[in-house]
């Protein structure tokens, strides 16, 4: 999983270099494999606006703007297909360095002086393509430095989890880890319910209960899909390895990132009747979001109406009910599937998606309500519009709370070999947000939905020694207090007693051995 260092330290912040952060985390089990800077090194490139464009009067690629910088307004010579007049983009200013080493210098271009030059991402270093000119909210202030307008002195951390910690396949997630590493605050956005302004809702049914044990959704209308995704999501999102495609979907990315809960957005009305959760009829086929038809078997689990096949479940939404640029009602879904369901499914039809890489590591199964007001917040205040209540369903197999875990603290420094007192066990263990109840010998001790690999005493005896640091523990030569045991004749074979005899003269030696391996 990629991430902003700056997000992470929205949400906790230590007081430790970024080397350290990393370090710190790797030695906590969630190895980072890289790190890189979010966007290239680049001098003197400002936010400009373009005020006006004319073609040029000898290249019909070309035009001839005039930029206003927040200081002058120089004349710049651009090709790319976006410029436009009223476009807020970035310029690179006469003397300006941009990625590889590249100068900016006064240039003639067919005839026509250009002083500066207009930029896209890939200019910047901040993609590998584009299309056209990176563009900029209306109300960017012109003459601000581009890297302090898109805080570009941050980094990009990537980090390897091990099938079992899927509970940090988000920012919270890591946060959270971060803050009990350090005992420092964890300040997550403050919980928000929806105040709904419409009472419309859309009828589920779980048909198959031991796969999908929860499903939750919320009806929105009137809202605006061409509305802009705010550049701070943006490049929240371009950090994390995923592209912007439009509010909607990036608000459901966004919140996946954030919380670790995949989520997918119906349009309303291309739903007919009600959702379905359902296995496949085999035989039964789809067509995905990225144009490909695949062909089910009964153990493919799907999301449908009363018509047809909507989405794969946890891995990919179908073609023909996706968001699009005619939206204007949504049905925004959160949902709770058994890992073992998802598990290698997405791979059986060629595909990895995000979603299925968290559902089958599991996803927190209190989580889905919250995912929805949140993505509901986001989308009410980008897109505009009126929510219904939350509706869900939930089956007998929903999991409880987890079970409490025995632990008997006396014997953690004995099997981990470090010193340390109950109450600091206690503590490490709260810090991780677990219950401990303290009132006998063998303390009860019992996690959080999200971390489901918390089950017998070891694995909080991992936990502890995870937070006290393994650096931590002192290095000991091995003891070993080693006694000779003796042996009877009875246990002793003549292969034993020549060899500590050793050999006697040449011949005598090669008679006596013969006549004893004919004896033997």
């Amino acid at each position: 999983m990629k991430f902003s260092e700056q997000w992470l330290r929205s949400w906790a912040d230590p007081e430790l270099s970024t080397a350290e952060l990393i370090e710190q985390l790797t030695m906590a089990g969630l190895e980072v494999d890289g790190v890189e800077p979010a966007g290239g090194e680049f001098t003197d490139v400002v936010v400009a606006k373009v005020e006006s464009v004319e073609k040029h009067p000898d290249a019909d690629k070309l035009n001839v703007c005039q930029v206003n910088d927040g200081s002058q307004t120089l004349q710049i010579v651009c090709g790319a297909s976006n410029v436009r007049s009223g476009l807020v983009v970035p310029l690179a200013r006469i003397g300006a360095v941009l990625p590889g080493d590249f100068k900016i210098k006064p240039a003639k271009l067919r005839g026509v002086e250009s002083s500066g030059m207009l930029c896209s991402e890939k200019e910047l270093g901040l993609a590998d393509s584009a299309d056209g000119l990176l563009e900029l909210a209306d109300d960017a202030p012109l003459g601000t430095n581009l890297r302090d307008y898109l805080e570009l002195n941050d980094q990009i951390i990537e980090i390897d989890l091990t099938p079992n910690r899927g509970d940090c396949l988000s920012i919270c997630g890591i946060a959270r880890e971060v803050s009990a590493l350090n005992g420092c605050a964890l300040t997550a956005p403050e919980p928000v319910v929806v105040e709904t302004s419409i009472d419309d809702t859309f009828p589920i049914e779980i048909q198959a209960g031991d796969a999908c044990t929860h499903y939750a959704g919320r009806v929105i209308r009137n809202i605006d899909v061409s509305a802009e995704t705010p550049l701070w999501m943006v490049e929240r999102l371009r950090r994390s390895g995923i592209r912007s495609i439009d509010a909607v979907v990036d608000i459901t990315n966004y919140v996946m990132l954030e919380l670790g809960q995949p989520m997918h957005a119906f349009d309303l009305d291309a739903l007919n009747e009600g959702i379905v959760v359902k296995f496949a009829d085999k035989g039964d086929k789809i067509t995905l979001l990225d144009g490909k038809c695949v062909e089910l078997d009964s153990e493919t689990l799907l999301i449908t109406d009363a018509d047809r096949a909507l989405a794969l479940a946890g891995i990919m939404g179908g073609e023909n009910s996706g968001v699009s640029e005619k939206t204007r009602s949504i049905f925004l879904e959160s949902a709770f599937f058994r890992p073992e369901i998802i598990a290698g499914k997405a791979r059986s039809f060629g595909l990895h998606t995000d979603s299925s890489h968290r559902f089958e590591r599991g996803v927190d199964p209190q989580l889905q309500v919250k995912a929805i007001e949140r993505a509901s917040e986001l989308i009410l205040e980008i897109c505009g519009g009126d929510a219904g209540p939350v509706s869900e369903q939930t089956t007998d197999s929903h999991p409880a709370e987890n079970q409490a875990v025995s632990l008997r603290p006396q014997r953690a420094a004995r099997l981990l070999g470090i010193d340390v007192d109950q109450d600091s066990i206690a503590q490490m263990l709260q810090r991780l947000a677990m219950t401990v109840d303290t009132s006998d010998e063998t303390w009860q001790v019992t996690a959080p939905s999200y971390r489901f690999d918390i089950n017998i005493e070891a694995d909080l005896l991992e936990e502890i020694v995870r937070l006290y640091g393994y650096n931590n523990i002192p290095r000991r030569r091995p003891i070993y207090h080693a006694q000779m045991q003796p042996i009877t004749e009875l246990k002793t074979s003549m292969v034993q007693v020549r060899a500590r005899c050793g050999p006697a003269t040449t011949g005598e030696s090669h008679r006596t051995r013969q006549r004893a391996d004919t004896r033997d």
